[in-house]
């Protein structure tokens, strides 16, 4: 069974800087593509980003130009390199891979931007 584990969360001011990891381990092949999504209290899960086995990048409109997508060569471990945090980034973060044989999700990790 894939599991998917993220780690790098926490309390970070306006302004600053995180970045989350996405460890994969399991029957990892056929794969989509690999993203990070995020459910803010009160919200949907929303895509943040996305990237494909061909490394085409997706992003939602409220995160361009400040958060990076990538990945390991082995798809191993995926990341979420976000700038310049806002108070509105504050949601919890999800890991997901799409493949062929299923959809999986992480348990989420918690990113909170406050002063």
């Amino acid at each position: 069974q894939v599991q998917l584990v993220e780690s790098g969360g926490g309390l970070v001011q306006p302004g600053g800087s995180l970045r989350l990891s996405c460890a994969a381990s399991g029957p990892i092949f056929s794969i989509n593509y690999m993203g990070w999504y995020r459910q803010a209290p009160g919200k949907q899960r929303e895509l943040v980003a996305t990237m494909t086995t061909k490394n085409s990048t997706n992003y939602s409109d409220s995160v361009k130009g400040r958060f990076t997508i990538s990945r390991d060569n082995a798809w191993n471990t995926a990341y979420l390199h976000m700038n310049s945090l806002k108070p509105e980034d504050t949601a919890v973060y999800y890991c997901n891979l799409n493949s062929w044989r299923g959809d999986y999700w992480g348990q989420g990790t918690q990113v909170t931007v406050s002063s």
